[in-house]
């Protein structure tokens, strides 16, 4: 967006805008989200900043009336596959406060000074900046949402000290962290040392039916989904967790809410960042809805379905490995086969918060996988041990791969493996990296969603006319295959029926399988 397409939606108060970029005026010396309802400053006071980090590293404070940290993320970060977005994504899972400015740096492939002065550029703020600002917000979200002692929110927010804490809350937002948690009404939510309740901000609308994605995958003991909740436990840096998701429709507008039974307060950053993207919550629903629903295809599925969301992962090995269990099977058989390894998984503890939401482990380990996997794993033995040999690979390091990836990086890595192919990247690259551009041409779901939704003529058949939104469309396309036939065809958890593949995939290779069933 240029100048004047920010201001006039700072000039509507559009909400959509809101966490994509911010606005810094120059006669108060204070940033605001694009839907501040104060009054609309003159064009030449204004200063447009990608991050608030930007704003504040300019010297700006943020407004006490909009909140602009109140905000969800900006779809940027998925959209852009720049060392700038891949760098956002890491930060936003933590990357820096676990391996720090030169870790994040040797991860993207760059010297710590060309990092600062690539980001310093593009976002106009360094990684620190930008990690202390995503801190700050952390931050600002448990003082007004909790009952956390000021030494618990610093900690959980990713400070190292309170005074750290207490001074960066200041230059932020101009008020001490006991003032700033007066501003706003308590929610009447708990937060203890172990267990907190919190909102997560979207932007609106909101398809609902992304619990049912999830319940239909769930493994039994690991996760558990309904109509309108989502609960599993999950392994992070420091600790085990377990969660819950709920969305309430009586809520005004809807509302989603965390709920945390069990976590070390220093990766709640961490888990907030992948609950995120779990959820796809900084998605720009409106945009995406407004490109799919000019093809004549989709139109009628959009107008039926708007705020379709792509359901991320929480943890990009896992995912990995989901996918290639489940490819070229129903849901169904892949869940009872994920059951089935799940025996694997470290058990939880007695007491531990887990059980009390009907959970009992945790999804095994890559380690685990290729030390136990071979004796519970069903069916045929080269897809055995396919996973086997991915899950070896991960184990001893050979394979690296997260957030913080490209689309072709993803592939470099991922495509060598054997039972991995262009379809099992896609569907990794959608779930992991949120890239929100890939179409699943030969997945058999898309292609029976394809048949049930109104033919129109001379459109491409790679849908490159809703660029850079082909995930969503594949969404729906799944969605369309669902509401016809919701047994083999419905939308696959890495699944596409061996009749969507081209021969050469089921096939195995007599040389180096580059791309074998995927």
């Amino acid at each position: 967006m240029d100048f004047w397409q920010r201001y006039r939606a700072i000039d509507a108060r559009d909400p959509r805008f809101d966490g994509q970029f911010f606005t810094a005026v120059r006669s108060t010396g204070i940033y605001c989200r694009p839907s501040c309802p104060a009054r609309t400053p003159k064009a030449e006071n204004v200063t447009f900043y990608e991050t608030s980090a930007a704003a504040h590293e300019a010297g700006y404070r943020a407004c006490k009336r909009c909140l602009p940290e109140a905000v969800p993320g900006t779809p940027a970060w998925n959209l852009r596959s720049d060392v700038a977005g891949r760098a956002m994504r890491l930060i936003n899972d933590g990357a820096i406060s676990r391996v720090g400015v030169e870790g994040l740096a040797t991860r993207l492939g760059y010297s710590s000074r060309q990092l600062n002065r690539i980001l310093s550029h593009e976002l106009g703020a360094g990684p620190l900046s930008l990690a202390r600002a995503s801190r700050a917000q952390t931050a600002r979200t448990l003082l007004v949402s909790t009952s956390m002692k000021l030494a618990d929110v610093a900690f959980a927010a990713g400070f190292n000290s309170v005074r750290q804490f207490n001074d960066t809350i200041n230059e932020v937002f101009a008020l001490t962290p006991t003032a700033l948690r007066a501003t706003a009404k308590p929610f009447g939510h708990q937060g203890g040392a172990t267990s907190l309740t919190l909102n997560l901000p979207y932007r609106k609308p909101f398809d609902t039916r992304i619990f049912d994605f999830l319940a239909a995958r769930a493994v039994p003991g690991i996760e558990l989904a309904g109509a309108d909740s989502y609960a599993r436990t999950l392994r992070l840096p420091r600790g085990n967790a377990a969660f819950t998701v709920e969305y309430d429709a009586r809520a005004r507008g809807g509302a989603l809410t965390l709920a945390v039974s069990a976590l070390d307060l220093h990766d709640l950053p961490v888990l907030l960042s992948r609950v995120r993207r779990l959820f796809d919550l900084d998605a720009d629903p409106i945009a995406v809805d407004e490109a799919l629903a000019a093809d004549a295809r989709l139109g009628l599925s959009v107008r039926g379905t708007p705020g379709i969301r792509v359901p991320g992962a929480v943890d990009p090995q896992e995912l990995l490995i989901r996918a290639m269990i489940g490819q070229q099977i129903t849901v169904a058989a892949a869940r009872t086969a994920l059951t089935h390894l799940s025996d694997a998984g470290t058990r939880l503890p007695e007491g531990h918060a887990g059980h009390a939401l009907g959970l009992d482990r945790l999804f095994p380990t890559a380690e685990e996988i290729a030390g136990s996997g071979a004796g519970l794993l069903k069916g045929p033995q080269r897809r055995i041990d396919s996973v086997l040999a991915a899950a070896g690979a991960i184990a001893s390091g050979e394979l690296d791969f997260d957030y913080g990836d490209d689309p072709q990086t993803l592939a470099d890595k991922l495509l060598p493996l054997p039972g991995v192919g262009p379809w099992t990247v896609g569907y990794v690259a959608m779930r992991v990296i949120g890239d929100p551009d890939v179409f699943l041409a030969n997945d058999a779901a898309v292609r029976n969603g394809l048949k049930n939704l109104e033919a129109a003529e001379g459109l491409p058949a790679d849908f490159h006319n809703v660029s850079p939104w082909r995930s969503y469309a594949t969404m729906h396309l799944w969605r369309a295959a669902a509401s016809k036939r919701r047994s083999a065809t419905s939308p696959l958890e890495c699944s596409t029926a061996r009749a969507a593949a081209p021969a050469s995939q089921h096939r195995p290779r007599r040389q180096k399988p580059a791309s074998s069933p995927g």
